[in-house]
């Protein structure tokens, strides 16, 4: 497990550019508080079109925020370990955001109703994740 605790400022600079953004800053904290999410998931949970979530997802990927994997039909998304401490602090700023608190509402809400891919995943594996306010 390798974590960044210095780089340059072109990779400092991308990483800003990736925060810049507010649908790619929700999508990152759900995905951090929920250690992983696919895109259908995400498109419900954030009420964005397939296109959009794909697109801000390939952007993070690209800047190395995030990485995936693909089980069953679906591909999740989490975070690069390498980045896991800058992507935790800069979180911590925003821990009372009332969007970043509805977004994880709706989670909450959707898992629990079984409308979740996420759901599924983690009855297979016989462990349930639901991420505090």
């Amino acid at each position: 497990m390798i974590r960044i605790k210095h780089t340059d400022i072109s990779k400092g600079a991308e990483i800003y550019k990736a925060l810049s953004d507010e649908s790619r800053i929700r999508i990152l904290h759900l995905i951090l508080k929920n250690k992983e999410m696919c895109i259908s998931d995400l498109e419900l949970i954030l009420d964005f079109t397939q296109t959009k979530t794909s697109r801000h997802l390939t952007y993070l990927k690209n800047t190395g925020l995030v990485k995936h994997q693909k089980t069953d039909q679906w591909v999740y998304y989490y975070i690069n370990n390498s980045y896991h401490d800058i992507v935790t602090k800069l979180f911590s700023f925003f821990s009372k955001d009332p969007v970043l608190q509805k977004d994880i509402t709706e989670y909450r809400t959707l898992y629990s109703n079984n409308e979740l891919a996420i759901r599924k995943l983690h009855s297979k594996q016989n462990k349930y994740i639901v991420p505090e306010l």
